[in-house]
């Protein structure tokens, strides 16, 4: 046994930090790295802007952020404070290390029907793609910042009958899919595919099973609070699914934050979803799509083609807090 693993262990049963004890900290460093004050907004993301065509069109109509945070390819950055000695070799090895951590990790009790999810959530500007001269598109996303904190009621019955979206399950109801979850993971994985069930895409057929499997963990990964025996057995079936790959190094995240990034292209596109993991206690940190090739896609209605640059940003959203509150309005 390793001296890290021996120091770690030694203290298995110590309390995750308290993100409000590190926020001071954690400010400063972003600051430092930044150099700026960085204003974002919260998007939320569908999985069906797949499609980069589709992208464009509904980017250029509906995405709406105010400044950008980096719309650069995945970078290293400097040494985090983390839950040990991280490894981002493989995702076996990233997302093993991370399914451990949470396993010894006390399971809160479940929060009280009465009670709120708040969420603070911001993002990054999506790229603006380029004319094929590469001058600039003409598309320019501006509108009105809202507020990044948002209340969630955690037993929303209403809610719950709103059969609407297939995919959007109340924070009860998501809390309890995961409690239920099974240990094996391709038991696991055919589980939340059954319960969010798959689709067509804006252009072609419906979801192969590894792309199926990725989505619906991703779904289920935004929901909040999930217990940490859940989480880690999530993580667990996360490294099995055919095509998913781990940065291998922490990335910068929409805030600034150092985060793991847990990617998969998506089937047949030149983009990449990215599930972002906090090294500091592995909880769910944000969703990137990311460009994996230069190329063309059709510009909107009769203009000509457009150019999306590898390692431009389509959809950049952090979490930065997430808490169980007793009211609406309330902040911990």
């Amino acid at each position: 046994m390793d001296e890290m693993t021996q120091l770690r262990e030694l203290r298995a049963d110590a309390p995750v930090p308290d993100r409000a004890a590190l926020a001071p900290g954690r400010a400063l460093l972003t600051d430092a790295i930044a150099g700026r004050s960085r204003r974002t907004r919260r998007l939320r993301a569908d999985w069906r802007i797949a499609s980069l065509g589709a992208a464009a069109a509904i980017t250029a109509a509906a995405l709406v952020m105010t400044q950008v945070v980096d719309t650069s390819s995945p970078r290293p950055s400097a040494p985090a404070t983390v839950a040990g000695d991280l490894d981002l070799s493989s995702p076996e090895a990233a997302l093993g290390r991370a399914a451990d951590f949470l396993d010894r990790q006390e399971v809160p009790p479940e929060p009280r029907a009465d009670q709120w999810i708040y969420l603070r959530e911001v993002g990054g500007e999506p790229a603006q793609p380029t004319r094929k001269d590469g001058s600039d598109s003409g598309t320019k996303f501006s509108m009105e910042k809202p507020d990044p904190d948002s209340w969630i009621p955690y037993d929303d019955k209403a809610a719950e009958n709103d059969a609407s979206d297939t995919d959007y399950r109340t924070a009860r109801e998501s809390y309890e899919i995961a409690a239920d979850l099974p240990e094996d993971p391709e038991a696991l994985l055919a589980e939340l595919r059954r319960i969010f069930p798959t689709g067509s895409g804006p252009d072609g057929p419906p979801e192969a099973k590894d792309e199926h499997s990725f989505r619906a963990l991703s779904v289920l990964l935004e929901s909040y609070p999930i217990p940490p025996d859940a989480l880690a057995r999530v993580y667990r079936a996360m490294a099995t699914v055919d095509g998913v790959e781990v940065t291998g190094h922490l990335i910068r995240d929409a805030s600034g934050r150092q985060v793991i990034a847990v990617t998969r292209e998506y089937d047949g596109q030149d983009v990449r979803r990215e599930i972002l993991i906090d090294p500091v206690d592995y909880s769910y940190a944000g969703q990137r799509d990311v460009v994996t090739r230069t190329h063309e896609i059709p510009g909107p209605g009769s203009l000509e083609p457009m150019v999306y640059q590898r390692g431009d940003i389509l959809i950049d959203t952090a979490r930065t807090r997430a808490a169980v509150v007793d009211a609406k309005g309330q902040k911990p």
